[in-house]
Order: C-alpha cells, then sequence, then structure tokens
C-alpha cells in the first residue's frame, strides 16, 4: 500500500464534549504517530437526528452515507463508545446496522469504551467484540476502557490509562504494518479469507 493508511474513528458519545470522542482522538493520535495515516473522526451525536429515524440505509442523507462509506472504506477503525447500562447506546448500534454486511471483513478495529466506574469494563468483550465478530473483523488484542475518573476536563489525564493506550496500539501495529505493505493481492486474499 503506497498511499497512507485510511484511519477512521468512530465516536458513539451523543453529546460535546465527548469523553468517547476524547478517547477515539487520542487513540487515532497514538497511531498516527506510529504509521502515516489520514485520520477522520465521525461522532454519532450530531449525525444522530439524521439516521435515528431511518429504517433503511437508502433513506439516509447524503451526510450520514459519506460517513457509513469512509467507515467501511477504512483500513483500520478506532471505535469508541460510552457504556451506559452495561452496554453500547441503541443509537451506536442503528449506525452499525447500516453498515454493510461485508464491508468489515478482516478490517483491523481497536475497540475502546468510556463509562462511569470500572463496573462497565467487560462491555468491550460482552457487547463490542461479539457486534464487530458478526462483521468478521479482526478485533485487536487489548481494548481501552475509561471512567470518567481518568479525565480533567475531556483529557486523558490518567497515566495507567494512557499507558494502556500505548500498549493496545503497539500490539495492533504489527497487523496495521502488515497491513500496510501488504501487495493488493495479498490484501485481497487477507479479505477473502
Amino acid at each position: 500500500m503506497t498511499r497512507p493508511l485510511r484511519l477512521v474513528a468512530v465516536s458513539g458519545g451523543l453529546q460535546r464534549p465527548s469523553k468517547s470522542a476524547a478517547l477515539a482522538e487520542h487513540l487515532l493520535d497514538l497511531i498516527a504517530d506510529a504509521v502515516p495515516c489520514e485520520q477522520r473522526l465521525i461522532e454519532l451525536g450530531p449525525l444522530a437526528p439524521q439516521f435515528g429515524g431511518a429504517l433503511r440505509r437508502s433513506l439516509l442523507p447524503d451526510t450520514v452515507e459519506r460517513e457509513l462509506a469512509a467507515i467501511e472504506g477504512a483500513d483500520v477503525l478506532v471505535v469508541a463508545t460510552p457504556v451506559y447500562r452495561g452496554a453500547y447506546t441503541g443509537l451506536f448500534k442503528h449506525f452499525f446496522d447500516f453498515i454493510g454486511q461485508d464491508a468489515l471483513i478482516d478490517k483491523p478495529v481497536l475497540l475502546a469504551a468510556t463509562g462511569g466506574s470500572e463496573r462497565h469494563a467487560l462491555v468491550i468483550d460482552h457487547q463490542l467484540r461479539p457486534l464487530f465478530s458478526f462483521f468478521q473483523a479482526r478485533t485487536l488484542p487489548l481494548g481501552v476502557y475509561a471512567t470518567d475518573n481518568d479525565f480533567v476536563d475531556h483529557r486523558l489525564r490518567n497515566q495507567a490509562l494512557i499507558e494502556r493506550s500505548r500498549l493496545a496500539v503497539q500490539r495492533a501495529l504489527p497487523l496495521i504494518e502488515w497491513l500496510r505493505h501488504a501487495s493488493p493481492s495479498a490484501a485481497e486474499e487477507a479479505a477473502l479469507a
């Protein structure tokens, strides 16, 4: 791949400022520090009124369609969502219901979530990983979970969480690097496997 990596993050946060968006941006920046890429952050909060009532993708406005196409065309995804009552929000799931069923096959996905306390930390393995397994995406080995206490003014401040974020990206880099250097035919073979 001679072009920069297409790196897309989706923040399921519905408010601005958003801790989920801050975490997604932090992870985007860590990846961008390691590999040349084009970054894009998609925030669901501002888009929610445009897709919340749609039942089919054909009913979506162009603004939402462009964001879905960016996700489907990404080389790597970062997905960060707030946790409500032990799971991602209904709007988060509704948005991903519009993604093509085969569009994320073998796409590396770094999973992240934010919540009020540690008791929601398993959302990554019990909610997000199964969702992206359905899409046959390659969820990366480590997820990143942050609580409200890890932020000051919507910026990550907890050193242990910052280190875990670095470790999650470091563990993801071999797959990302392979993807960057794979010949088009090898990348296509991986997607078909």
